[in-house]
């Protein structure tokens, strides 16, 4: 945490904002409360940039909107039955809820939406006390009922209350331990995660898509690893990817192998460090990192001792990107990130082929036609599952991987290799076997699609006269 001047400073910059002093002497004039609360005021303390405005009032949602009408450019009201009203005030978006004071029938997360009179009582409810801070404006008064400033020194994640009781309103706010730790590094005061143990099995009542959400926020944090191995540590794993800690397999005095497990998450380091040095500056990619998390959760279900001592894993690759597709399904992720997840998985072993022995343009090709586009998050999947210590082992693979890109960008020069299709179209080929679409058109395109891989471009005419050539000795 940054000195307290410098935490002062930040602190009144924030309040102090074009937009947030226009809000706040409105709210005023109107007779309305209003503070800066959670998230802004604990990056301002941390020294970490503020993204987003979130700010609560003792107004009700009509008379937020009353006095926000007149200062935004639009406002949002799809929160009112919670108390939020969203506006777009000087180009930035901001939040204003009206203080909360919920409960909770202990059967599903939805609570019974009670809103309050105090900040005081506002902030009690709210998950960890880092996020209970809230700072009144224009007065700038900060305002702390929990200790969270003292947390946020000791960078520890608390409750404001028993953490069975603020566990038990809201389980979602286990998973959000998790992405806290990862995403601020802190730690998990004992007690809080000792709860988390013991009240797992009520994250049930939590929804996939949730779920789904906390989890896309931790893997797209700095650093998942911290908020990976709490949840495999308390046992929430299990309702929200079983298939992380079933690979810790038990590795006996004779049949040795690697730590699938911390294969995994050393996979998952890897790959974020390719990420920023590929990408400076991007938005974090949580469908390369689901598919370095999850590359390997087709070896507990693969796994066979051999004779010698030997642990083999065949076709852990194909397993895993059925196990892989089926969770994500259930984890209600779109269809696009399912099928690039699992695509992935199941292409992550093709390269290893490569140091075997030379590929052919054709296989190089090939390997390009089936990566699709994943190929750029294929490059740094592949790379990022090489965690041998040995190190000659690992320079001769990394040798062997540039060597196959630098081949690809080759053949890409020369052939145009992103688009790789038939020399010929559909249309072209009925017209020229005189067919109508059906079964034959389709075994025609791919004996062209097969020259094409492996002789390259043939141009329309010489691709013309071996079509013709293959169909007339058709059988």
């Amino acid at each position: 945490m940054q000195s307290v001047a410098d935490s002062l400073a930040r602190l009144r910059s924030l309040a102090t904002s074009p937009i947030v002093s226009r809000l706040a002497e409105a709210f005023a004039d109107a007779g309305f409360e209003l503070a800066l609360v959670g998230g802004p005021v604990r990056d301002a303390l941390l020294g970490r940039a503020v993204h987003d405005l979130d700010l609560t009032t003792d107004a009700r949602p009509d008379d937020i909107l009353r006095v926000v009408g007149p200062l935004a450019e639009t406002t949002w009201d799809v929160g009112r039955a919670f108390g939020t009203i969203a506006a777009r005030v000087d180009g930035e978006t901001v939040e204003i809820t009206t203080y909360r004071a919920d409960s909770y029938d202990g059967a599903t997360r939805k609570p019974t939406v009670e809103f309050g009179d105090s900040l005081a009582g506002d902030l009690v409810r709210r998950d960890f006390t880092v996020n209970a801070l809230a700072l009144r404006v224009p007065q700038i008064k900060l305002e702390d009922p929990s200790g969270g400033v003292d947390d946020l020194l000791a960078k520890v994640l608390r409750t404001p209350i028993d953490p069975a009781v603020s566990f038990g309103d809201d389980p979602l706010r286990m998973l959000r331990a998790a992405r806290f730790a990862a995403q601020l590094g802190f730690e998990v005061a004992a007690e809080t995660m000792d709860a988390m143990s013991r009240m797992r099995e009520s994250l049930q009542i939590v929804s996939a898509e949730r779920i789904r959400d906390e989890l896309v926020k931790l893997l797209a944090a700095q650093t998942p690893r911290p908020g990976l191995e709490l949840l495999v540590h308390t046992g929430l794993a299990e309702s929200v990817l079983p298939e992380l800690p079933a690979l810790r397999l038990e590795i006996d005095a004779e049949h040795r192998h690697k730590d699938v497990y911390e294969h995994s998450l050393t996979v998952l380091d890897q790959a974020i460090g390719y990420e920023h040095s590929r990408h400076p500056g991007e938005p974090p990619d949580v469908t390369l990192r689901l598919a370095a998390l999850l590359h390997d959760i087709g070896k507990p279900a693969t796994r066979k001792l051999e004779p010698g001592g030997a642990v083999s894993f065949y076709n852990h690759d194909l397993v895993g990107a059925r196990m892989a597709r089926k969770r994500l399904s259930a984890l209600r992720f779109d269809n696009e990130t399912i099928a690039a997840v699992s695509r992935l998985i199941e292409l992550h072993l093709r390269f290893f082929g490569y140091t075997d022995g030379a590929w052919t343009d054709s296989a190089v090709r090939r390997y390009v036609r089936d990566a699709g586009d994943q190929l750029e998050r294929l490059h740094i999947l592949t790379r990022s599952d090489v965690t041998t210590r040995n190190r000659r082992k690992a320079e001769r693979l990394a040798f062997a991987y540039d060597d196959l890109e630098a081949r690809i960008a080759e053949i890409k020069e020369q052939e145009e290799l992103d688009a790789i299709r038939p020399d010929l179209d559909g249309n072209q080929v009925m017209r020229l076997l005189e067919l109508k679409p059906g079964p034959e058109v389709g075994e025609a395109m791919r004996f062209l699609m097969e020259l094409r891989l492996d002789e390259g471009p043939l141009g329309e005419e010489e691709a013309t006269r071996r079509l013709l050539d293959w169909w007339r000795a058709r059988p």
